[in-house]
C-alpha cells in the first residue's frame, strides 16, 4: 500500500485563497488565526497522520478489532496512536479553551479531520463520534453535565458514542424500543439493545460516554416519545473520579465489509439492574437533540468521502507513474508508464477534479459554520446557517457517492492488481462503501434536501446559493474564462429549473418529487462542486497574474483541473435536469409483483 501524504499545499490554497481565511479570522474570537498559524498546525498534523496513523491503516484492516471476555481489543498500535493523538491536543481543535480545546475555526479543524480520516479511516471514526457527542452536550447539556463530561471529552481522555439504531429500527427511529424507567430518586434506568454502535467499546480510554436515544418513561409511540440520555460506561463520582461499572456492555462485534479496525458493537443496556442514565435537556425532545449530533456527523462523513478518495487518488497516481505497460498511442520506442495513456490520464484527472471540488465545497460549508456560530450580525448568522442546512445533505451524499466512484477508479487503474488485496486498493474501496450508508443513507439525505431544504422554504435557500453562483459567473466573464463560465452557466440554469420543479411538484405529487430526489441532489452536488472549482480557477488566475513564483506549475494545474471539471462533469447537468423533470412516472409504474 502506498504511503499517505497529507495534501497540505492544496488545503492551504483552499483555506486561504478559495474559501477565504480572512473572512473567518475576522470573526469574534478567531482573530489570532492567521496564515502562519494555520500552516504550522497543518504541518504538525500532517506528521502525525502520515507518520503514525497511515502505517496502521493496513494493520487495522488485517487484524481488526476483537471482543475478548467482554472487552474490545483494537489492533496492534492503535491504542498507542490514540495516546499520541490526545497528547497532541488534536481532539479538541474546534472547541473552546475553557473546556481544554484549541479554539480553532471549524474551517481549520475540518482540514485536520481530513488528515485523520485520510490516513486511517477506521481510526478517525473514534474522534469523529466524540466530536458529535461534544457538540450535543455543548448545545443542550446542563451546566453540571458540561462540567462533568466536556473537559475529558474535549481532550479525548474519554470518548463518546451515538446510539440510535436497533434491529427493528433503522431509518425509522419511531420504532425504537429501548426504554427509560424512572427511579425512586428521580433518576433514570435504561433497558434495551442498540446495534451498529461505532467504538461502543475499546481499549483507548478508561471511560466511554454513550449518548442513547430511548423512549421516555411515558413516551408516546413514534419519534415524539423519544428522549436523549447520557449513559457512561463507568459512573462518575462527584470529585470526577470513576465509580462503579454501569450496566452497559458490548454483546458482540459486527463482521464487516470494511473499516475492520473500527469496533462496531451490539450494545446491551440494562441486562441486570438497569443502566444508570441521565436525561439530556427535556423529555420527548430526543430527536431534536440527536439531530445536533447527526448534522455534525453527516458533515464529517462527507469529509470521510473526500479523505478516502484523496488516499485512493494518491495510490492510483503512484501506480500510474511506476507501472510500465504498452507503447504510447502517439508512438514511442518502447513500453511506457501507464500515465502516458490518454484513458488513464482521463481517469486520474477526473479523480483529481472531483477531489478538489469536494474539498472546496466541504471547507466552504465549514467556514459557513464559523460564520453561523460567531458573526455579530443576526442576519448574517441566519444566512450562513441556511447555507449549512441546505448543503449538509449534499456534502454527506454527493461526496460519499463520488468517493466510492473514485475508489473504484483506483482499482481500475491498477488493473488486475487492484483486485488483489495486497495492493491495498481494495481496502479503500471496501472502507469507502459504508460512507453512503451510515449517518443517514444517501437516499434519506436526498429526501431531506428535496422535502425539508428546498420545498419547505419555497426554494429560498437554494436561490440564495444560485445568487452567489451568479457572482462567480460574473467574475469568470470579467476574467475572460468563457469555456468554464459557459459550463457553469448551463449547470446554474439546470439547477434553477430543477428547484422550480421541486417547489411546484412536491406539494402536488410527493412520490414524483421523492423519485427524483437523488438526481436533484446529484445535480446540486455537481453544480456546487463546479462553483467551487470555478472559484479555485479564479484564485489561481489571480495568483498567476501576481507572479505565481514557486507555485506557478501548481496554479497552472488548477486552471486545467477546473476546465476538465467543466467539460467532463458539469457537462452532465442538463441531462440530469431532464431526468428530474421526468419525475417518478416510470419509477412508480410497476406493481410490486412486476419487479
Amino acid at each position: 500500500m502506498s504511503v499517505y501524504a497529507a495534501p497540505l499545499r492544496d488545503m492551504r490554497f483552499v483555506i486561504e485563497d478559495v474559501v477565504g481565511l480572512g473572512r473567518v479570522s475576522a470573526l469574534p474570537g478567531l482573530e489570532a488565526t492567521d496564515g502562519a498559524l494555520v500552516e504550522q498546525i497543518l504541518t504538525e498534523a500532517g506528521k502525525l497522520a502520515g507518520g503514525v496513523l497511515a502505517p496502521l491503516n493496513k494493520v487495522g484492516d488485517r487484524q481488526g478489532s476483537r471482543l475478548e471476555n467482554g472487552v474490545v481489543r483494537t489492533p496492534e498500535g492503535f491504542a498507542d496512536a490514540y495516546r499520541q493523538f490526545v497528547d497532541g491536543g488534536w481532539n479538541g481543535a474546534p472547541f473552546e479553551e475553557e473546556w481544554g480545546g484549541m479554539g480553532l475555526p471549524w474551517l481549520v479543524a475540518t482540514a485536520l479531520q481530513e488528515m485523520w480520516q485520510g490516513s486511517n479511516l477506521a481510526f478517525g471514526l473514534c474522534p469523529l463520534l466524540t466530536q458529535a457527542a461534544i457538540d450535543a452536550l455543548r448545545e443542550v447539556g446542563t451546566d453540571e453535565q458540561k462540567r462533568t463530561y466536556l473537559p475529558k471529552l474535549v481532550t479525548g481522555e474519554w470518548t463518546g458514542t451515538m446510539n440510535l439504531t436497533e434491529p427493528q429500527a433503522g431509518t425509522d427511529l419511531g420504532a425504537i424500543r429501548t426504554r427509560a424507567e424512572k427511579t425512586a430518586d428521580g433518576g433514570y434506568r435504561l433497558r434495551g439493545q442498540k446495534i451498529y454502535i461505532t467504538y461502543g467499546d475499546h481499549d483507548f480510554t478508561d471511560n466511554i460516554i454513550h449518548l442513547v436515544l430511548a423512549r421516555s418513561p411515558d413516551g408516546v409511540p413514534g419519534t415524539k416519545g423519544l428522549s436523549l440520555y447520557i449513559v457512561p460506561k463507568f459512573l462518575v463520582n462527584p470529585d470526577g473520579s470513576l465509580g462503579a461499572r454501569n450496566d452497559a456492555k458490548p454483546l458482540s462485534l459486527e463482521h464487516k465489509l470494511g473499516i475492520h479496525a473500527s469496533p462496531t458493537c451490539i450494545m446491551a443496556y440494562g441486562e441486570d439492574e438497569g443502566a444508570v442514565a441521565y436525561l439530556v435537556g427535556e423529555e420527548n425532545r430526543g430527536i431534536e437533540y440527536m439531530f445536533i449530533m447527526m448534522n455534525n456527523a453527516r458533515l464529517a462523513v462527507g469529509l470521510q468521502g473526500l479523505a478516502v478518495a484523496e488516499r485512493a487518488y494518491q495510490q492510483a497516481l503512484d501506480y500510474a507513474r511506476s507501472r510500465v505497460q504498452s507503447r504510447a498511442v502517439q508512438g514511442s520506442s518502447g513500453p511506457v508508464t501507464i500515465i502516458h495513456h490518454p484513458d488513464v490520464r482521463r481517469m486520474l484527472l477526473t479523480m483529481k477534479a472531483q477531489i478538489e471540488a469536494m474539498r472546496g465545497l466541504i471547507y466552504d460549508v465549514a467556514a459557513a459554520i464559523d460564520v453561523a456560530n460567531r458573526h455579530p450580525e443576526t442576519v448574517e448568522r441566519a444566512r450562513a446557517q441556511g447555507r449549512v442546512d441546505l448543503l449538509i445533505p449534499v456534502v454527506k451524499a454527493w461526496c460519499t457517492d463520488t468517493a466510492v466512484e473514485i475508489c473504484s477508479t483506483n482499482i481500475q487503474i491498477h488493473g488486475g492488481m487492484g483486485f488483489i488485496e495486497e495492493t491495498g486498493a481494495a481496502q479503500h474501496y471496501r472502507d469507502a462503501r459504508i460512507t453512503p450508508i451510515y449517518e443517514g443513507a444517501n437516499g434519506v439525505q436526498a429526501l431531506d434536501l428535496v422535502g425539508r431544504k428546498v420545498a419547505r422554504d419555497g426554494g429560498e435557500a437554494m436561490r440564495a446559493l444560485i445568487a452567489d453562483l451568479d457572482g462567480t459567473l460574473a467574475a469568470l466573464a470579467e476574467a475572460d474564462m468563457a469555456p468554464l463560465r459557459d459550463r457553469l452557466k448551463a449547470g446554474r440554469d439546470a439547477l434553477a429549473q430543477a428547484t422550480d420543479w421541486v417547489v411546484d411538484t412536491m406539494p402536488k405529487d410527493a412520490a414524483a418529487a421523492a423519485s427524483a430526489s437523488a438526481i436533484v441532489l446529484k445535480l446540486l452536488g455537481l453544480v456546487a462542486g463546479g462553483w467551487l472549482s470555478a472559484r479555485s480557477a479564479l484564485a489561481a488566475r489571480a495568483a498567476l497574474a501576481a507572479g505565481g513564483g514557486a507555485d506557478t506549475r501548481y496554479l497552472e494545474a488548477k486552471l486545467v483541473t477546473a476546465r476538465h471539471y467543466g467539460d467532463h462533469l458539469l457537462a452532465q447537468a442538463p441531462a440530469l435536469l431532464a431526468t428530474v423533470e421526468a419525475g417518478g412516472s416510470a419509477v412508480m409504474a410497476l406493481d410490486e409483483d412486476q419487479f
